[in-house]
């Protein structure tokens, strides 16, 4: 045997662990059984009167909260899984809006990036001279592509990151207006990076000096950020934006031959480029953004006013982590439509039978009237026809 000490310490070990498995602690413990109450049949009674009149006189689209044990936990999306389905939702508009956004990037980047030609900000290898609205434009074979494929990327990234500010908990309802930009302040967003993208051409070639030159790009970005975007996800992606280009911009330094290659004439404070050209990448998210945005709205309500036209019903598709996107979700008062009372079958008023209820919890987005019960029926009857 043991010594006393070491006895001692394994009861109390032994103790600790039963108090810790009793508590849940250690060991996770099962759902308790609900306790049965007997009770007589006009109490029974009773209580099924109460339940039909909630379920006859409730909103189908009000959700009781459900137990914690009967909670799905692993219904929350992830953002990646948010990025397919809002691609995936409707690919012709996903094809159209990645080739509008490439070509607008093709389009614009190489009419910016001669202004830092013409200037002097960098020199091409091999340059590429052509007229362009009344001017000459110097820029280099691979700029429209790579310019295209920014276009692209910093798109679908405020698309993404939008679809996923809305696809959870909605802590800045104030910004909706901000992901619906109106077409002159997409237009202005435009020519506000155009004009800082000239603006730091016209400081280096009058010899500004690079620390005035970085607080005037910074306070450009900045200002012009709060006032044409404003939101989380164009800041995380302006960020990106700032921190990837330039990063890009050094590889490309580094390891493009000499034929394709180019330089910043003033290494600046990096060695490659002078640091004004990180808050310059940075305006380029919410100009970028915005135009994004527009396009995908656009394309949304195009294709819903043509499905309005033949079928007269219209649904946007906002993420949502209950629904799926769908509109409705299992009716909580029954199992598909019915339930048992006195072992007979009864049909669930709250649903009509149909087993689906009105989505609460992405209700308000879609501008539906709370107080039409009928018209909330015929949106869960159309979509559940489809």
């Amino acid at each position: 045997m043991g010594s006393p000490l070491n006895c001692g310490m394994l009861v109390l070990a032994l103790t600790l662990f039963s108090q810790a498995t009793t508590y849940g602690f250690i060991i996770n413990p099962s759902p308790r059984k609900p306790l049965h109450i007997r009770s007589n049949k006009t109490y029974q009674k009773s209580i099924q009167s109460q339940v039909n009149h909630w379920q006859s006189t409730s909103r189908p689209w009000v959700l009781r909260s459900a137990p914690y044990n009967d909670m799905d936990h692993t219904d929350v999306e992830s953002p990646i899984n948010i990025l397919f389905d809002t691609a995936k939702v409707n690919p012709t508009k996903s094809i159209s809006f990645s080739l509008l956004m490439t070509l607008c990037g093709a389009t614009l980047g190489p009419f910016l990036d001669s202004y830092h030609s013409l200037f002097g900000v960098l020199t091409y290898d091999t340059p590429l001279v052509f007229p362009l609205l009344g001017t000459i434009c110097v820029t280099t074979y691979w700029v429209p592509p790579l310019f295209g494929l920014a276009g692209f990327l910093i798109g679908w990234l405020y698309i993404w990151l939008d679809a996923v500010s809305l696809g959870g908990d909605k802590t800045w309802e104030g910004k909706k207006n901000q992901l619906h930009p109106s077409v002159p302040k997409v237009l202005i967003g435009i020519s506000y990076f155009t004009f800082q993208y000239w603006l730091s051409g016209i400081c280096y070639a009058h010899d500004v000096n690079r620390t005035v030159v970085l607080t005037l790009m910074g306070a450009l970005a900045a200002g012009g950020f709060i006032a044409l975007d404003g939101t989380l996800s164009g800041l995380v992606t302006s960020a990106a934006t700032a921190i990837g280009g330039p990063l890009i911009e050094i590889g490309l330094i580094s390891f493009l031959p000499e034929p394709w290659g180019y330089h910043y004439n003033d290494p600046g404070e990096t060695g490659f480029f002078p640091l004004w050209i990180v808050p310059v990448y940075f305006l380029g998210g919410p100009a970028n953004g915005n135009l994004a945005r527009s396009f995908w709205n656009s394309l949304g309500n195009a294709e819903e006013s043509t499905d309005r036209a033949a079928t007269e019903i219209s649904y946007r598709y906002i993420p949502c982590n209950e629904c799926k996107g769908t509109r409705v979700v299992p009716c909580p008062n029954c199992d598909g439509g019915t339930y048992k009372a006195y072992n007979q079958k009864v049909v669930c008023k709250a649903c009509r039978g149909k087993g689906r209820v009105i989505c609460r919890k992405c209700f308000s987005e879609y501008g539906d009237d709370p107080n039409d019960i009928e018209g909330i029926r015929k949106i869960v009857d159309d979509i559940l026809e489809e």
